[in-house]
Order: C-alpha cells, then sequence, then structure tokens
C-alpha cells in the first residue's frame, strides 16, 4: 500500500465470505434453501455490500488465489508466496485467521468420511458425505457442534454428538441454560454422549469411516464424523513478527500494531488487549474481524490513536431452515463473572439494542427478582432498571 496499491493474498480460491454461512445455512439440503456463492461474499453478514470478485477489480483490488504465503523477509519488506511470487509491501495486515484442530492421522484423522469445517471445500466435501449419510457423530459440544447437529436434524439423519464435558456450549452455558438446548435437540432426535472422550475412529473394508471407539472401549457406528474441537490461530510463517504464548496467535497492541513496523495483524489470530477486562486475549468472531480491520485501517490510514475497546460477542443460528418446528437464535454479550454476560434467544431488535449496554455497564443487579421473573420481558425490565438506577 506504500503506492496506494492494495494486493490480497489467499489461499482460498474465492473472493473473501462470510464463514459463519459455513456452519448454517450452507449444510441445509437442497430443499430447505441452502445458501451458496455469491450470495455470502463479505460484507452481507453486517448490511455492506456484497464484494463479489467484480467488487475487486472494479476497485482495482489486485486478488491472487490459491497463493498463500509461505515466508517473509522483514528486513527487506518482502513476501514469498507458495507459487514464488516475490511481493513488497509497504504496510502488511496478516488476516490468516484460524485452521481446524484435528485428529492425529494415527488414530484416523484423515480417513475418507471424516470431515473439518474452514472453508467452502470444507462444507462442500461434508455435504456430498450428508447426502449419502445414515448415521452421523459429530465429536464437540461448542458452535461447530450445535449448528452442525443442527443441520443433520435437516436432512433426517440418524444424529449423535460426543464431547468430554458436562454440558453443551462449557465456555458460554450455565449447565441450566445447556440443558433446555440439549433437550431440543433431543426433542428432535439427536442424542449426546458427554464427558466421554475419543479413543480412535475406525475405518471399514472400503477403507471409510464406520465407527468412533471411545476411550471406554465402546463403539458408536457412523458413516459421516464431523470434528468441532476448536481452532488453532494460522501464524506460519509469520512467528518472526512476534507470537503471544499465553494466547497463542500474533501480539499486537490496541491499534493492532505488531512489533515490527509497518506489520499489523487482526482478527482471530491476532492476541490484542481486551480493554474491558484488562486482559490479552484473541477472539474467533466474525463481528471482532470485522471491528479490528475497521480500527487497524483507522490507525493505518489516519492519527487515530484510541484503543480498540471490544465487548465480547457470541451469537448462534440453528434450527432455522423451513419446516423446523423452532427456528433459534441467540445472542451473546459480555465475559463470565458479575452481570457479564446477557442472552436472549430469538428476541426483538430493541432486546437485542438493550443487550451490549447491559453487558459493557455491568450494573448490579438483584439476583433473586431476576430469578424470579416470569418472562424475558420481565427479566430485561428488571436489568434495564438497574441500569437506570446505576447512572
Amino acid at each position: 500500500m506504500a503506492d496506494g496499491r492494495l494486493c490480497i493474498v489467499s489461499k482460498e480460491a474465492h473472493a473473501p465470505y462470510e464463514r459463519p454461512a459455513l456452519t448454517k445455512a450452507y449444510l441445509f439440503p437442497l430443499d430447505k434453501k441452502p445458501a451458496r456463492l455469491p450470495g455470502f461474499h463479505t460484507c452481507v453478514g453486517s448490511g455492506g455490500e456484497r464484494q463479489t470478485p467484480d467488487w475487486y477489480k472494479e476497485k482495482g483490488i489486485e486478488m491472487l488465489y490459491e497463493d498463500p504465503v509461505t515466508g517473509i523477509d522483514i528486513e527487506k519488506q518482502t513476501l514469498t508466496t507458495h507459487s514464488g511470487k516475490l511481493l513488497k509491501y509497504g504496510s502488511l495486515i496478516i488476516a490468516t485467521g484460524c485452521t481446524a484442530s484435528r485428529f492425529p492421522e494415527k488414530i484416523g484423522g484423515n480417513l475418507p468420511g471424516v470431515h473439518y469445517i474452514r472453508d467452502v471445500a470444507d462444507a462442500d466435501s461434508l455435504i456430498s458425505s450428508l447426502e449419502k449419510a445414515k448415521k452421523v457423530v459429530v465429536v464437540g459440544g461448542g458452535y461447530i457442534g450445535m449448528e452442525v447437529a443442527a443441520a443433520a436434524v435437516g436432512w433426517k439423519l440418524d444424529t449423535t454428538v460426543i464431547f468430554p464435558e458436562d454440558h453443551l456450549l462449557q465456555r458460554l452455558f450455565t449447565p441450566s441454560l445447556a440443558q433446555r438446548y440439549e433437550k431440543l435437540y433431543q426433542d428432535n432426535g439427536v442424542k449426546f454422549m458427554k464427558g466421554a472422550s475419543i479413543k480412535t475412529l475406525e475405518a471399514g473394508s472400503d477403507g471409510r469411516v464406520s465407527a468412533v471407539k471411545l476411550g471406554d472401549g465402546s463403539i458408536v457406528e457412523a458413516d459421516t464424523v464431523v470434528i468441532g474441537i476448536g481452532a488453532k490461530p494460522a501464524v506460519s510463517p509469520f512467528e518472526a513478527v512476534g507470537l503471544n504464548t499465553s494466547v497463542g496467535g500474533i501480539q499486537v497492541d490496541g491499534q493492532f500494531r505488531t512489533s515490527v513496523p509497518g506489520i499489523f495483524a487482526i482478527g482471530d489470530v491476532a492476541a490484542f488487549p481486551l480493554k474491558m477486562y484488562d486482559r490479552i486475549a484473541r477472539v474467533e468472531h466474525v463481528d471482532h474481524a470485522r471491528r479490528s480491520a475497521q480500527h487497524c485501517i483507522k490507525a493505518l490510514l489516519s492519527a487515530q490513536t484510541h484503543t480498540y475497546d471490544y465487548l465480547p460477542y457470541f451469537y448462534s443460528r440453528v434450527f432455522e431452515y423451513e419446516g423446523s418446528p423452532r427456528k433459534v437464535w441467540w445472542q451473546f454479550f459480555g465475559d463470565n463473572g458479575k452481570l457479564k454476560g446477557v442472552l436472549v434467544e430469538s428476541g426483538s431488535p430493541e432486546e437485542f439494542q438493550l443487550l451490549p449496554k447491559l453487558a459493557r455497564s455491568q450494573p448490579p443487579i438483584d439476583k433473586a427478582r431476576l430469578q424470579n421473573a416470569s418472562s424475558v420481558e420481565e427479566a430485561l425490565e428488571i436489568a434495564g432498571s438497574s441500569m437506570v438506577m446505576e447512572s
């Protein structure tokens, strides 16, 4: 960008797109109107204009597809790509995101029929398995596990979710909240195996995955296995820029500057100061990806000096396809602790607007009164009024 030119280097074959769609509407069967490109190129998820490949051409942005960066020379300010191109940069923004954590090959992690989801090619490969599947096993009780299991229900498949924790979404949900969602899934025919560890993924005579063997020796049959056990920041080949050992990722300040002048890191891969909670964090979320990008560019192009002040935000959408008796979407703001988090499912736009305000101001709330509230509206009324008293 030294002379006003902008080049985007990508390992994918597609222009940037909204990754969350891959575990949601993209996985719906054809009769449920699945999402497809170019429908979810950035930035449709945040209400911006859709940036198709033509959009980049019109703006004069150079795109290098399927040619990831393999090396960096900080002194010479050059990047080397997989195909051998040498790229000179004035400013470099690292936005490499994460890669899916995989099971080792020796326990069957790479068998045909075993899937991980990070990109369109992964999702396409999973869909071709779901079309033929009878028994699906989802490993992991987080977002990916929940969303993929809900999609499998749309395909009317025998679905089992296996995870080591004692309830769904351990990092976010309380046991009683998790129980409500587990019941919703069970009502839809999904089976849960909690507190279970996986020993190996077994292959059948055709070489495809045929079963999951658990730590206690029991066997769960499966012809399709989806692994959703988390992700790792894609820092290679940028280790030289400075890594954070406690949360992983590339260490940056409140303007997303690394310790090397002219180099920035944003999104999932950046380890940044989470101002509100006074700790270094890495946030794997599309909302943070968008906001960190905007903040970084303002710091780069203008005299902006204020520190990025991010409010952690999570959301999910499940069973939202046609014919589902109960469509569910929820939003959650905040960290875990005092009124640090608020979650409302299937709320109105007005209710959702109240949530970040509550999570930011963290008002003291009469817990007993809140627990006795007979409706969501009443609970939000109590929370909202405690915020007014506080101010």
